[in-house]
């Protein structure tokens, strides 16, 4: 198996991924069909219980071998990851249970380029983003991760028109669309970036059945223009999990 080098954006089937620890046992069952090891997280006591499981919350992947963490991860899911040869990079601040205390680690990497408020990146985790030539790029949305779903190096769905206006000022072509579908208990709607992730080449996973979104028409369509097929993991209700984050492929 390799190591991704694209962070979110495999070249290949994925065959390691990292998700929230709680998924259900018919997504578990979707990812699994799909040939795909996962790695479930722990809860991280420093969050608020809605996303304490969320990887996009508290892990960051760099690259390759380099995943930042954030101090408190659970020690078990550390091990699991070093395991795989991973180099766990811990990142430098505290994450709490109030915004802006718990979107540290949730920057959003497209391409080159990072999206996240960058008054609130851990300064580890930038430091490394600046080592390796990886663009900061600053938006008011401290949930970035959660808040993008990427499609491509230079294509993204949110739900949010402030990162929409900045990322086509950067050359990413966007699909902003209007969703409350998407369940996140204790919230009125999760986001589209933390129920989806690419899980191959080409293949964009959602954690339910994607034709459950009013929005589905529009996204099938400008997938289809991308190129990019809709794997839609269980028959359900759309969930979001604080993004399928790729880690492997074949």
């Amino acid at each position: 198996m390799n190591y991704i080098n694209m962070p979110n954006i495999p070249e290949k089937s994925v065959r390691l991924a990292m998700v929230d620890g709680r998924i259900s046992t018919s997504l578990e069952a979707g990812l699994q069909g799909k040939g795909i090891e996962l790695i479930k997280t722990k809860p991280h006591l420093g969050l608020y219980p809605a996303i304490s499981y969320h990887p996009d919350a508290i892990f960051h992947h760099l690259g390759e071998r380099k995943i930042v963490y954030a101090p408190g991860a659970d020690e078990g899911v550390l091990g699991a990851l070093s395991a795989r040869g991973f180099l766990l990079i811990k990142g430098e601040t505290e994450l709490g249970p109030r915004y802006p205390g718990s979107v540290h680690y949730n920057a959003a990497r497209v391409g080159n380029l990072v999206f996240h408020n960058t008054k609130y990146t851990d300064r580890v985790l930038k430091n490394n983003l600046i080592e390796m030539d990886i663009e900061l790029v600053h938006i008011k949305q401290g949930y970035a991760k959660c808040a993008i779903s990427v499609v491509d190096e230079s294509s993204i769905i949110t739900m949010d028109i402030g990162i929409a206006k900045v990322a086509e000022k950067k050359g990413i072509d966007v699909l902003v669309i209007e969703e409350d579908a998407i369940l996140l208990p204790g919230f009125n709607n999760g986001f589209i970036g933390g129920c989806t992730g690419l899980i191959g080449k080409g293949m964009w996973a959602v954690a339910g059945n994607v034709r459950n979104l009013k929005s589905y028409k529009r996204i099938e369509d400008f997938l289809l223009k991308k190129g990019v097929e809709i794997v839609s993991l269980f028959d359900g209700p759309v969930v979001d999990i604080g993004t399928i984050i790729p880690l492997l492929t074949d």
